[in-house]
């Protein structure tokens, strides 16, 4: 698979300076953790999921959460987990599973994980991983054991991707020794944590709080500092940190605004493309970009989803543009080791070689698995191409 896979070569070609890479469900952690771009959830209901996996995989998405947990009712459990054990089998007799997503299932309980690894059967080597809940240091220990006893039984290696939504995170007098806690844990496993999911609903809803379509996580005050903090102690650059991914956008279609688009005419004048500015504001998915944008900016990469709509917006926003590479590969050149300053190639911003090496690095492994955008290609023509015909 490859992100931007599902359009032409030939439009590819026009698009992108470097293309972004092939990669498989068996590829290295470090390039799955940054490849993850928009993952999509799905509830384990759904009667036609296989197909739906197949179907969205078309259109470009990567990887897939099938959710057991707060995406269904409790008395759905049980028939949710037999219908997701034949969607696989579904999915592992048809021809194309070399170019499905990367496949988890978010659980409920440390004991559902050997459970379903069983009875997946051979289909389990669809299987990337588990999503784990509302995870502490006290709850993501038994998670972890179970994910390393199935992964033991039947010879697959699986990923672990906890969410970070616990009451102890949001409140203030206990968040140090929550985070400390969970520090412990995922560096003891830091071989099976492929990324950090941040749940904000969940931290909303302590405080009976829900972010309006015109707003983004980073304006709610408290959710931002939970994120702050978050990347602070588990999102770091010196090696000890791990990939955090963005919040969920709640949002599919805007039903009455307050305040004004946040789109600007420019971009799109540019590219002849107003009728998809007004398409984005009309599926309030202007707040979703400049989400994603800010996502970013704090150190987060990809990003949680509940509709296929956000999906072309996370990744034609994730490529790296053609001067965001142009730096990053003057800064990391052999010759610029010893540090110091030089003038972009771009002659619009000086570049620092050692405070902005780390910085550097990032963008070359995002470039690698979303590629780089050609000199005169913007977001808005990734996201028209990106988009279903």
């Amino acid at each position: 698979m490859r992100h931007f896979g599902h359009i032409a070569p030939e439009e590819r070609q026009r698009l992108f300076y470097r293309e972004p890479c092939v990669f498989t469900a068996d590829s290295p952690a470090r390039v799955l953790a940054a490849a993850l771009g928009a993952t999509l959830y799905s509830p384990a209901t759904r009667p036609h999921l296989a197909d739906d996996v197949v179907k969205q995989a078309g259109r470009g998405v990567v990887s897939m959460v099938l959710c057991l947990e707060d995406s269904i009712d409790d008395a759905e459990v049980v028939g949710a987990e037999e219908n997701l054990v034949r969607q696989f089998a579904d999915l592992a007799g048809r021809p194309e599973t070399d170019r499905l997503p990367l496949l988890f299932v978010r659980v409920r309980e440390p004991g559902q994980i050997p459970d379903l690894v069983r009875r997946l059967g051979a289909s389990v080597r669809l299987l990337s991983g588990f999503v784990l809940p509302k995870f502490t240091e006290e709850r993501g220990v038994p998670f972890m054991e179970a994910l390393a006893a199935a992964e033991s039984a039947s010879g697959r290696r699986l990923f672990a991707m906890p969410v970070l939504e616990s009451p102890g995170l949001l409140y203030l007098e206990s968040r140090r020794e929550t985070l400390e806690g969970i520090s412990r844990v995922v560096d003891k496993y830091r071989d099976r944590v492929l990324a950090l999911r941040l749940g904000v609903t969940d931290f909303c809803s302590a405080y009976g709080l829900r972010r309006a379509p015109d707003m983004t996580a980073y304006d709610v005050q408290i959710v931002a500092s939970v994120i702050a903090d978050v990347v602070n102690m588990l999102g770091r650059s010196d090696g000890t940190g791990f990939t955090v991914t963005g919040p969920v956008w709640e949002y599919f279609r805007v039903q009455e605004r307050m305040f004004k688009p946040q789109l600007r005419r420019s971009p799109f004048q540019e590219g002849e493309v107003e009728d998809l500015r007004q398409a984005l504001i009309e599926h309030d998915l202007d707040g979703l970009l400049r989400e994603i944008a800010l996502d970013r900016a704090n150190g987060l990469l990809g990003k949680t989803c509940i509709h296929p709509s956000h999906v072309p917006a996370v990744h034609a926003l994730s490529v790296v543009s053609h001067e965001e590479y142009s730096d990053a590969q003057d800064i990391l050149r052999p010759e610029r080791g010893g540090g110091g300053v030089l003038r972009s190639a771009y002659t619009n911003k000086m570049n620092e070689v050692k405070p902005h090496r780390a910085w550097a690095e990032r963008t070359l492994q995002r470039a690698e698995v979303f590629g780089v955008a050609n000199e005169d290609i913007g977001f808005v023509e990734l996201l028209a191409a990106a988009l279903p015909a």
